[in-house]
């Protein structure tokens, strides 16, 4: 089965005016090929519609191509060359998730995202694309939040504490090695011990610079020491990442995740995280939107399969998440990944080839939609040739049709709701309702003043953490010594004494005393986690996956 050059706004010569409600004759009169696709994509239960079915240059409506609501936690794969099409198949299927109640989350890398709130403008070309996939196509927005990171942009600023970030996150945002992400680690258990709050960057630098002083050391020998030298490089990343004005996603108030599963009038709300502002630095806004995925895997339990996601993640330039990454990164991702699924959450990875995704990954993204491919180079044709590997087998000669796909066409399959891969199906895709465009700055901007969140996530707050701490000890340290007692205090330190003897009072409560509960009350840990009143013994808890740990509120 082959296909010739489609164009997206070509009509089909022998189904120009067949529909889905055509009648069962219609059915009859499919090329045998499309009604064999047809026949796995006849979902009974509710399901995502994709498009018709492509064979060579006709799109036959009577064959529409699906996805089973129920399996979108199995993730996903959306691929494609620049300018294929890529974000119109996340607005189409984002939208059809809102209106089946599930929430959505989207990262806007290049700001054409924000449309998905608005009713789309009926033309020409949606009109015939419509026909030609037999869509009844109606202009509607759905119910929409608006993010930005730290603030940089018109969305809700997006933060999270540094200690919620976790060292392996942050280690990958800093392009250490190895063995400065130890060493990174290293400095998280030590804050986490001593009831040091990391909130934002200068409370990390803070800790970093204690450890590499004289006390600091000393502190460090039970558990191993840091090096000046890693010290060094750490602390010069970290000048740089607050440099380049990412300083203010860390800090609080701290974005809490359940946010994401909100619905409106039963419709799911989709989450846009507008990331224009930040485009030069792919590897904190890819990292960040790992923290989101790592924090929602801590607060979900598991729910097992749903007929329907409590939320589906889309995954914008997801090779920048994978690029340069630690071996104990891409494990942490692979084991996210594979576990969230039963919390109820389906992620869609959005890049330009497969290969871009670990075989790891890979092998979990059950449902895929690949765009069309270019093969201009040798580079090109190999990375064409992997990604017809890893498609099952079909009656396409997939190598010819992904370099013949127009805009809007795509190659399908995904899993049907007994778990099995459906068909290989070249599909015409259906046109987004919303508006597939940004909205307007002002109207983008009311948005976010209107919404619920702006009163509780707008303002920075700076409450008194580990770098206030850390300077008034050394404050306390620096204050010269007490004058040593005259002889008048003698009667003063002798009656001290003598309480101190136990004289002239009862004996000791139990908690003063010696043995196992003494020495366990007298534990600096011990203290250190009671002054906190437990915070940092659910941190250490809790820590899994990426070193990621809320606090709690």
């Amino acid at each position: 089965m082959t296909a010739d050059r489609p164009s997206p706004d070509a009509a089909p010569d022998d189904a120009a005016d067949a529909t889905p409600d055509a009648g069962p004759g219609a059915a009859a009169a499919l090329p045998e090929a499309v009604r064999e696709i047809a026949a796995g994509y006849a979902f009974t239960g509710p399901a995502l519609e994709l498009g018709a079915v492509l064979l060579g240059p006709d799109a036959y409506p009577q064959a529409q191509v699906r996805i089973p609501l129920g399996v979108l936690n199995r993730h996903g794969l959306v691929a494609g060359a620049t300018g294929t099409g890529k974000t119109k198949t996340l607005q189409l299927i984002a939208e059809q998730l809102s209106a089946q109640g599930v929430p959505v989350f989207l990262a806007d890398v290049k700001g054409d995202v924000s449309g998905i709130s608005a009713p789309g403008t009926p033309g020409d070309r949606v009109t015939e694309r419509a026909r030609e996939v037999g869509q009844s196509w109606t202009p509607q927005g759905c119910p929409a939040e608006f993010y930005a990171l730290g603030g940089q942009g018109a969305g809700i600023p997006l933060r999270a504490t540094v200690t919620s970030f976790g060292p392996l996150l942050l280690a990958k945002v800093l392009e250490l090695n190895e063995t400065q992400e130890s060493s990174l680690g290293l400095v998280f258990h030590y804050a986490d011990r001593h009831g040091l709050e990391l909130y934002d960057l200068k409370d990390l630098t803070a800790v970093i610079t204690f450890l590499t002083s004289p006390e600091g050391k000393a502190e460090l020998k039970g558990i191993g020491g840091l090096s000046a030298a890693t010290a060094g490089v750490i602390l010069r990343a970290l000048t740089v990442l607050e440099n380049e004005g990412a300083g203010t996603f860390f800090g609080e108030p701290e974005f809490d995740t359940a946010e994401l599963l909100r619905t409106a009038d039963g419709r799911g709300v989709v989450s846009v995280l507008e990331l224009p502002a930040v485009q030069d630095r792919p590897r904190l806004f890819s990292t960040f939107l790992m923290w989101l995925l790592a924090d929602l895997y801590q607060e979900l339990p598991e729910v097992g399969d749903l007929d329907r996601p409590k939320l589906v993640f889309f995954f914008d330039e997801a090779h920048l998440l994978f690029k340069g990454a630690s071996k104990a990164f891409l494990e942490a991702i692979t084991q996210t990944v594979r576990l969230i699924r039963s919390k109820g959450v389906g992620i869609f990875f959005v890049t330009q080839t497969p290969k871009d995704v670990p075989g790891d990954v890979l092998a979990q993204l059950g449902n895929r939609v690949q765009h069309a491919l270019r093969a201009f180079t040798p580079d090109d044709a190999k990375a064409l040739k992997a990604t017809v590997s890893t498609f099952p087998r079909s009656g396409y000669d997939l190598a010819e049709v992904l370099t013949q796909l127009g805009t809007g066409e795509a190659v399908v399959t995904v899993l049907s709701e007994k778990g099995a891969p459906t068909p290989v199906a070249a599909t015409r895709l259906r046109a987004p309702q919303s508006l597939m465009g940004p909205v307007p700055p002002e109207r983008l901007a009311a948005a976010v003043d209107a919404s619920p969140l702006a009163a509780r996530y707008r303002d920075a707050i700076d409450r008194e953490s580990a770098y206030e701490r850390l300077a008034a000890r050394a404050q306390q340290a620096a204050a010269p010594a007490p004058a040593e007692p005259g002889p008048e205090a003698a009667p003063q330190r002798e009656k001290e004494e003598g309480r101190e003897k136990g004289e002239g009072r009862a004996e000791r409560p139990p908690q003063e005393q010696g043995g196992l509960l003494g020495s366990l009350l007298s534990n600096p840990a011990v203290k250190s986690f009671a002054r906190s009143a437990g915070t940092q013994l659910g941190r250490e808890i809790s820590r899994s996956l990426f070193g990621t740990s809320r606090r709690r509120r």
